[in-house]
């Protein structure tokens, strides 16, 4: 490509989508520099993304992972190595097997009653004003109130965590945190310590009481593995909600044909958030893949240790996949999208967040069909990072 892809520019975070189709047209596997001065690869197309995601010789767990596990190595850093989204295989289907019970369809179903409630509750408190800030006072608040009740955290520390989630998740674009993401990290750790030295004196009916005293084949979690489980769980799980909402009310304020449609057809409202995954969904990119060895892959020569990502953003706008992928077209059939990701790695809170999504925009149509954007779109704030795709804030009117 004659002019290389400039991740952190501003016109591209903006709409990256033109830069992605020409990728996938010319070169659909990328190399490009990230901000820390290493090269590291972008996969565009579909069908490439499918066989990353399901290849053993792209691996999430990082090759400094035997330091980050030394016994003595700071518990912020354990984090990193620990998670679900970085641990290797084996290692991986034990974590999930030990917290995927409290994210299944079912379970996330009888979270209905109490989301609606949520929702409905924080649209009382604006609906008398005549406009909001969309993320801060709904967006936002609403996953975190959830997640926050069902690890049993009081809400009243939510504000701590929106705090940590941006410093961490713009952060990360390297395998190290550059000063403000790590310090993020700390102070959430000093968090959870206290909270789950609290927990073990005295249980609660909550999803961190379970996973301190969760069995399963006689495994218990380490420490480590406790404060990178529920890491992933806030940060990683309310982020996808909290843009799902942003992103799903923007698309469907910038077609207010689709907006009608769905006021008019509400039982379209499931198909309605499956083209917003597709069409401008959450995730950006996947979480860093390394090779395990020598690999050709999409034309190009990939050295054992080489990071790769996988643009789900790109992938979920292939015309090779997608018919008029640009379109934003809510009766959508057949919506294949990789939003979620696939494979092992598949995001464990999809069913929340597809139902924390439904239900929101849902109430937000049905409470306000007079919803409009209060400012133009160019004065809408993308947020910086390659892994989180939204705004900032969305002021709108009603």
């Amino acid at each position: 490509m004659s002019n290389r892809i400039d991740f952190q520019n501003e016109d591209f975070i903006r709409n990256p989508f033109p830069a992605y189709h020409e990728a996938r047209e010319r070169e659909p596997v990328y190399s490009f520099l990230l901000p820390s001065g290493q090269y590291a690869w972008m996969v565009t197309s579909y069908d490439d993304a499918l066989k990353i995601l399901d290849d053993p010789r792209f691996v999430t767990n990082p090759p400094y992972l035997n330091e980050l596990e030394n016994k003595d190595a700071p518990a912020h850093l354990a984090i990193v190595s620990r998670n679900l989204l970085s641990v290797n295989p084996a290692d991986h289907r034990r974590l999930r097997r030990l917290v995927q019970k409290a994210f299944t369809p079912r379970m996330a179903e009888r979270l209905r009653g109490r989301i609606e409630e949520i929702s409905n509750s924080l649209l009382d408190q604006v609906e008398g004003i005549g406009e909001m800030r969309l993320i801060e006072d709904f967006a936002f608040p609403l996953p975190i109130i959830v997640i926050c009740e069902m690890l049993g955290i009081p809400v009243k520390d939510q504000d701590k965590f929106r705090t940590w989630s941006d410093a961490i998740m713009e952060s990360v674009h390297h395998p190290r945190f550059d000063n403000e993401g790590e310090e993020a990290m700390k102070a959430f750790v000093d968090y959870l310590h206290d909270l789950i030295a609290l927990r073990r004196t005295s249980m609660q009916e909550d999803l961190i009481s379970d996973l301190i005293s969760a069995e399963d084949e006689g495994d218990k979690l380490s420490e480590h593995e406790l404060y990178a489980l529920v890491f992933v769980l806030i940060i990683a799980g309310h982020e996808t909600t909290v843009n799902l909402i942003g992103n799903g009310v923007l698309a469907l304020l910038q077609h207010p044909e689709q907006n009608e449609l769905l006021q008019h057809r509400p039982e379209l409202i499931g198909s309605a958030i499956e083209e917003i995954l597709r069409y401008n969904g959450p995730a950006e990119v996947s979480n860093t893949r390394w090779t395990t060895e020598d690999v050709e892959f999409g034309g190009k020569y990939l050295r054992k240790g080489d990071m790769v990502f996988v643009s789900f953003s790109s992938a979920n706008r292939d015309d090779r996949k997608f018919e008029d992928p640009d379109v934003f077209d809510i009766t959508r059939m057949a919506n294949n999208h990789i939003a979620f990701g696939k494979g092992v790695h598949y995001c464990l809170g999809a069913p929340l967040a597809r139902l924390e999504g439904e239900i929101a925009i849902g109430a937000l149509m049905r409470r306000m069909p007079n919803l409009r954007l209060k400012s133009g779109l160019d004065d809408l704030e993308w947020r910086h990072g390659m892994i989180i795709r939204g705004v900032k804030e969305i002021l709108v009117t009603f």
